[in-house]
């Protein structure tokens, strides 16, 4: 997931995509704690995706408060 892909999505959609990005966290969680996954760097990925988008909201409200 590429940053600039991210500013160009609305807050709403970032929150949605934060969500499902949460979702696939916990399932690799519990999938490495019952021995079943597969890929590991996976688990990498997705909490980078997570802190991206997190910065991304942060970074849209930042500006909203100033435009204010």
């Amino acid at each position: 997931m590429d940053a600039q892909e991210l500013k160009s999505k609305t807050p709403d959609q970032l929150q949605e995509q934060l969500v499902a990005l949460k979702k696939e966290a916990f399932n690799l969680r519990f999938q490495q704690a019952t021995g079943q996954l597969e890929n590991t760097a996976r688990m990498r990925t997705v909490r980078r995706d997570v802190a991206r988008v997190k910065t991304i909201l942060n970074q849209k409200a930042a500006e909203a408060a100033a435009s204010k």
